[in-house]
């Protein structure tokens, strides 16, 4: 038995649905495993060859075959290595969620997931099946014999510790597990109570980009035998990493490995949307972003995302003033492009407006200024980007926050037209939050400090606040965690001291908002509870609890 393997885990994208591109990059990547790097095996991650989640495409017998056809191809040129391949394996009516192992140009065998999640992003019960006959995936390499578990696998302590009484002295992990804020110190969690638990040691090689909501991190991970989890490897980033395992005492030493610099929530969560932002783009043929930079720290914070994510020279920032626009919006809107290195063009919406109340002023006789005259407004602004985006190019992203599309506290097709919602998983407080640390890097403030400090306005009226029709956002930001993302209960809820009127006025406002997320344009997933595939509520719904 070899004292040594070297281990490479191919920390990349792999778009869903381009199964001959990723055929290709997968061929190219297990010759680079073994000529620039010497290594023994080579793992990629759940479902590489079709990416991931590949919904609906996997009901499709063409699709499936296709998939089928492309792993032959790929195991006809493995010889040297051992490569773990991820697919979705059709075998007549049903389709399992599989990895296989390829060697001296075949696939040598072929192992199925064995537990399908079926929770909060995760449909895979919808569309896989569990092998009644499939039991512990073990092959051999130099003479140490190796398991193989698929992401969720992992997750439950059975198949492991099968695995390791079946006599696997090292277990493969392909995983596709997306990123939310403070799901890096789960995974290490996992891994060390998994590895001391089973006395093995682990490779777990997680998928990297964004595919439309979620953003998967990368961030891939060893653990030695005795639960030391090495450092993670830089999120959001593709690269070959390289370990070596000694076999005898079952530790890990890096060869190639670049660990993340940076793991705080903030930083991670910038990483994130901009890897959203930039992967939403080009998967989808876009080159250009176009944003409506009011002098608010919505787009103000929009913006700095889209430079970050796409460069300057990529992004289109509009001022859309009306007769309500506070001179200072116009101004630190213009200071952030100067600052950022983007043209700021202005259009006015005033004539559009006034044309809508003109051709409205015959039904309208009588009837009070109200709300209506509002999204007028905010209407007017969207027909205009849309415009833009529609005659020279370009994706319209939306500047609304989580907080605002909660209690729709935003115009449907006014502000929330556009095609991607940056912001649409971060509440108010965390969108100050975020534009605070990011003028703490990358050489001085791109986002002017006023900006930060100014009461924010949806400007649609003379001296508008949103506190206006709104609690404190600290408050309705906390409310709305506890009953979102921690899906408490209105009584727990006013239990945790917070106002009944006021519960029951943002709880009403959720409930009756849910028609406007179910039409709102996707944005990347940084919570554990993001609106849209995460958070599936009825908008016919008489529950009030």
């Amino acid at each position: 038995m070899t004292q040594s393997l070297r281990i490479a885990l191919a920390q990349f994208d792999f778009p869903v649905g381009d199964v001959a591109g990723n055929a290709d990059r997968i061929a190219g990547l297990i010759a680079e495993a073994r000529d620039e790097f010497d290594a023994d095996v080579v793992v990629f991650p759940e479902l590489a060859l079709s990416g991931y989640p590949p919904e609906d495409l996997l009901l499709r017998p063409d699709f499936l075959r296709e998939c089928e056809q492309a792993l032959a191809r790929i195991a006809a040129g493995v010889e040297g290595i051992v490569a773990v391949v991820g697919w979705p394996q059709s075998a007549g009516a049903v389709v399992y969620n599989a990895a296989s192992v390829l060697r001296d140009g075949a696939i040598e065998t072929t192992c199925r997931k064995r537990e399908l999640p079926n929770y909060a992003v995760f449909d895979e019960r919808r569309y896989f099946e569990v092998d009644p006959d499939g039991g512990d995936c073990l092959f051999e390499v130099k003479g140490t014999t190796l398991g193989l578990l698929l992401c969720e696998d992992l997750w439950l302590a059975e198949p492991l510790a099968s695995t390791a009484r079946a006599g696997a002295g090292l277990v493969l992990v392909p995983n596709a597990s997306p990123y939310e804020r403070g799901k890096h110190a789960q995974r290490d969690a996992l891994l060390a109570e998994r590895c001391r638990d089973s006395g093995v040691g682990m490779v777990y090689v997680n998928a990297v980009g964004g595919q439309d909501a979620l953003v998967f991190d990368g961030a891939s991970l060893v653990a030695d035998g005795d639960g030391t989890v090495h450092p993670a490897a830089m999120a959001f980033a593709e690269e070959m990493l390289v370990v070596d395992y000694n076999v005898a005492d079952r530790r890990f030493m890096a060869v190639h490995w670049i660990d993340d610099g940076d793991e705080s929530m903030d930083a991670l969560a910038w990483r994130a949307v901009t890897r959203g932002i930039a992967d939403y783009c080009r998967k989808n043929g876009f080159s250009q972003v176009w944003l409506g930079l009011s002098g608010g720290i919505d787009s103000a914070l929009v913006l700095a995302l889209a430079v970050d994510a796409l460069g300057a020279e990529n992004v289109r920032a509009v001022a859309l003033p009306s007769r309500h626009t506070a001179e200072l919006s116009n101004q630190l809107a213009l200071e952030q492009c100067q600052a950022l290195g983007v043209t700021l063009d202005t259009v006015s919406i005033e004539p559009a407006y006034q044309g809508l109340l003109q051709s409205l002023a015959t039904m309208f006789e009588g009837q009070d200024v109200d709300v209506t005259e509002e999204n007028l407004q905010s209407r007017s602004r969207g027909v205009i980007m849309m415009a833009l985006a529609n005659k020279f190019g370009g994706l319209l992203l939306t500047t609304g926050n989580k907080s605002e599309y909660a209690v729709g506290y935003a115009t449907i097709y006014g502000d929330m037209c556009g095609g991607y919602a940056p912001l649409k998983d971060l509440y108010k407080t965390e969108v100050y939050g975020l534009a605070k640390w990011r003028n703490t890097v990358g050489g001085g403030p791109v986002i002017p400090p006023a900006v930060i400090s100014r009461p924010p306005s949806a400007e649609l009226r003379d001296n508008q606040t949103d506190q206006d029709s709104l609690p404190a956002y600290d408050v309705l930001d906390g409310l709305l965690y506890r009953y979102i993302d921690q899906e408490q209960s209105r009584a727990e809820i006013i239990a945790a001291g917070y106002d009944a009127a006021v519960v029951d006025r943002v709880l009403r406002l959720v409930r009756t908002s849910e028609w406007k997320r179910h039409q709102s344009a996707p944005g990347p997933k940084v919570s554990r509870r993001a609106f849209g595939r995460e958070r599936r509520y009825p908008v016919s719904n008489g529950y009030r609890g």
